[in-house]
């Protein structure tokens, strides 16, 4: 093994701080001095987009923050209202660079400063993309020497660039140090396949491959997610994560109010949105925010909203919400392990979720399945726990 000296831990005062990188994983720091943090998210990341690959076929990327996945989405469509939504400036986007387009999109608030990784080789298409957003950092199987050369210049050389073999693997018992205390554990090595979901509770509408490809993007990024976690994902793409949450009810929550978020950046109202010449990304994303939680602003917070704006923003009805929310089919929810009251799924549907997948094994099942099936839901048990602490 290597050692490479960290910028410093967890927080700045916590120096010296180092990574010990194994000399098999071909991971190069090709740009930028790294933390401890930026290894953590970047490692995480990369597995989940790795991952993501080999169980779709389809390029794939990740969008982390504070280890867990802002976003996680493989290569799809992008239509109108998305591109308008994400102030997208290109149609031109390759593989690589749609997945992280996607991925990052799922929540342009969580994902500011993320750390991106993605499945495939960085191409120039790419590059451009992350030197147009606010990103600390890139990891890859690799980089095309026109893309490196770019990102090198982002940020006066300090954005950072890793380089990893996508065929490595790591032992399989993995360890950790906690105030002295010696763990140690088999890897999760459980694989997520189509064949997870196979487990069908309820009466609901069967799963079509592409509910069944979001089903895998969702739980794929869930073995990658702080627990307790629920996920909600759209179109083979994270839309909403409900991450760290010590109730499961307050992941779905969380999860739906960002999915909810999400659907609702591209209402015709939303798009209608006209902001001042000089803003940027973030900030327009941020006036985006505030217009959808209209109802809970104050005079002042509105007046700071209407300031960004060339026109009077129209705020969106509680009706109008609904009703666009019912417009999207195929929406999936999945749990890192059982679902162990109905409430989880009285929140979901108001969100559209018309798929679940879950562990199962609470005492309560028949309650929640019940609830699935009132709701017309379909819902799966896979079998698997994904807790990761």
């Amino acid at each position: 093994m290597t050692e490479i000296e960290l910028k410093y831990g967890c927080n700045p005062h916590q120096v010296p701080a180092g990574v010990k990188v194994p000399e098999r994983s071909g991971f190069h720091v090709l740009s930028g001095r790294p933390s401890y943090i930026n290894i953590l998210d970047a490692l995480g990341a990369w597995q989940l987009a790795r991952e993501l690959k080999i169980a779709t076929g389809k390029p794939a990327a990740a969008s982390f923050k504070h280890t867990s996945p802002a976003g996680a989405a493989v290569a799809g469509s992008l239509p109108d209202a998305y591109r308008v939504s994400q102030f997208l400036t290109t149609d031109d986007l390759s593989p690589a660079a749609n997945a992280y387009v996607r991925a990052r999109g799922g929540d342009r608030m969580c994902s500011f400063g993320d750390v991106a990784a993605v499945s495939d080789v960085v191409d120039l298409s790419l590059a451009r993309v992350l030197c147009d957003e606010v990103s600390d950092l890139i990891i890859a199987p690799g980089l095309e020497a026109d893309a490196l050369e770019l990102l090198k210049s982002k940020r006066q050389g300090g954005y950072l660039v890793f380089q990893i073999d996508p065929d490595f693997e790591p032992p399989e018992i993995e360890a950790r140090e906690v105030f002295g205390f010696g763990l140690h554990q088999k890897r999760n090595t459980a694989a997520i396949t189509r064949a997870l979901f196979e487990r069908v509770m309820t009466t609901g509408a069967p799963m079509p491959p592409d509910v069944l490809e979001t089903l895998l993007v969702a739980t794929i990024a869930l073995k990658y997610t702080q627990s307790n976690s629920v996920c909600v994902a759209f179109d083979g793409q994270v839309i909403g994560m409900g991450a760290g949450q010590q109730s499961r009810v307050h992941c779905t929550r969380l999860a739906c109010d960002k999915a909810d978020k999400w659907l609702l950046q591209q209402h015709p109202k939303t798009l209608r949105l006209q902001f001042k010449d000089g803003l940027q990304k973030p900030e327009k994303a941020n006036i985006v925010d505030q217009f959808l939680l209209w109802d809970y602003l104050s005079e002042i917070e509105k007046g700071k909203l209407s300031a960004g704006l060339v026109n009077e923003p129209i705020p969106l009805t509680t009706q109008e919400r609904a009703d666009w929310v019912k417009r999207f089919g195929g929406i999936c929810l999945s749990s890192d392990a059982f679902i162990p009251f109905a409430d989880n799924l009285d929140r979901a549907v108001k969100s559209n979720v018309r798929f679940v997948a879950q562990a199962g094994g609470s005492l309560r099942d028949d309650e929640v399945t019940a609830a699935a099936e009132q709701y017309g839901m379909t819902m799966v048990h896979t079998g698997l726990r994904l807790f990761l602490h």
